[in-house]
């Protein structure tokens, strides 16, 4: 297959799943596994929870990042732009159609009864991600008992960061102790940049602002918010309903809860204002992974660095678990998003080779018709 041919594949790829990828980074992230590593074989098991542990480590939005590794490891470094471009471009079309009517009405459509049926099929899609990446990701005793020990500390309500960076020094010191050595690399942090005096409501103002968020945003786009709350409402340029209305925007839309930073430069600075948001929350996370990805390979050779990624593997595995557990409490809460996790979970579980898009689509159409009675 030739360079083109491969750019080509990877668009048409990562723009389906930015249309019908709902359910937030984890059920993303389970889309791509399905799609790259399942049916096209473009990388192993092992090679796409390596990406999966070393994306984790770094800020930005981990499932869009994850588009540009997969992206990246089909056709280089134009693969990744194809992948990550194509992956946000439908979420934020979407949300600058939202943004406008939004501005121009003061409300959002009623979408509620298809995401009611989205939400509980998107469960059995990452299950059955978290199911498969396990049994690559657990390969002894210890990493069983140190994905578990991750379970219980993010269900116990421990910061998903503190966890992923917990279970890697853990994986090393079990290292060192198999090893019998006393020897510990040391690893250089990332230097991050500050904005000051956020905004003016100027476009280059927005795109400073939300290229510093991007640059260090860690864990769930969800964090999102807390930022924009700090740098944003408390300053007054920007209401808190208008906040929460974006917040609504990341749970109706599909693709990255990221896109939401278009619709909030709309209301802040019109097209220029959500143009300017989108490039700079998104640019920091094209650069880290542009960066990151060529050396994830030679991380895998080194001893030290291999033992900590398979605990940090384990641990966003376990995440995934955590992840699921949590949704099921929030969402499977009666007899219909019941019925509507459990027709998926046997879909996926019996018909292994029907594409996700397919069990989304599912979900919101039954979610829709269950809803009328």
């Amino acid at each position: 297959m030739s360079q083109k041919e491969k750019l080509i594949e990877i668009a048409k790829l990562f723009f389906k799943l930015g249309s019908v990828a709902f359910g937030g980074p984890v059920a993303h992230i389970a889309m791509m596994e399905d799609e790259v590593v399942k049916k096209r074989k473009w990388m192993t098991q092992e090679h796409f929870l390596d990406l999966v542990g070393a994306t984790n480590l770094i800020p930005g939005p981990n499932s869009t990042e994850m588009t540009m590794h997969c992206g990246h490891e089909r056709a280089g470094w134009k693969g990744l732009f194809v992948a990550g471009i194509c992956f946000i471009l439908p979420a934020v079309v979407i949300t600058a159609v939202l943004a406008f009517l939004y501005q121009e009405y003061g409300q959002l459509p009623n979408v509620e009864p298809f995401i009611y049926g989205i939400k509980p099929a998107v469960i059995a899609i990452i299950l059955m991600a978290a199911f498969r990446l396990g049994k690559k990701a657990i390969k002894n005793i210890e990493l069983a008992i140190l994905g578990s020990v991750t379970i219980v500390a993010c269900l116990l309500g421990i910061n998903e960061i503190v966890a992923l960076f917990g279970a890697g020094i853990l994986g090393l010191l079990i290292y060192f102790i198999k090893k019998n050595s006393a020897n510990l690399n040391s690893f250089i942090p990332l230097l991050i940049f500050q904005v000051t005096d956020p905004l003016k409501a100027g476009t280059l103002k927005i795109f400073l602002t939300f290229l510093k968020i991007g640059a260090i945003l860690y864990g769930s786009g969800y964090v999102l918010f807390a930022f924009l709350d700090a740098e944003l409402v408390a300053n007054g340029w920007l209401t808190r309903q208008a906040l929460i209305d974006a917040v609504a925007i990341g749970q109706i839309t599909p693709g990255p809860v990221l896109s939401t930073a278009t619709f909030i430069g709309w209301q802040m600075n019109g097209i220029w204002g959500a143009l300017a948001a989108t490039l700079g929350i998104f640019l920091p996370s094209f650069l880290f992974v542009l960066i990151l990805n060529p050396l994830i390979p030679k991380m895998r050779k080194s001893k030290i660095i291999r033992a900590i990624l398979d605990a940090v593997n384990t641990a966003a595995v376990a995440l995934i678990a955590a992840v699921c557990i949590e949704m099921i409490k929030d969402t499977v809460t009666d007899w219909r998003t019941i019925i509507i996790a459990a027709v998926s979970l046997i879909v996926v579980f019996i018909f292994k080779k029907l594409n996700s898009a397919f069990i989304v689509l599912g979900g919101a159409i039954l979610g829709f018709l269950l809803s009328l009675m």
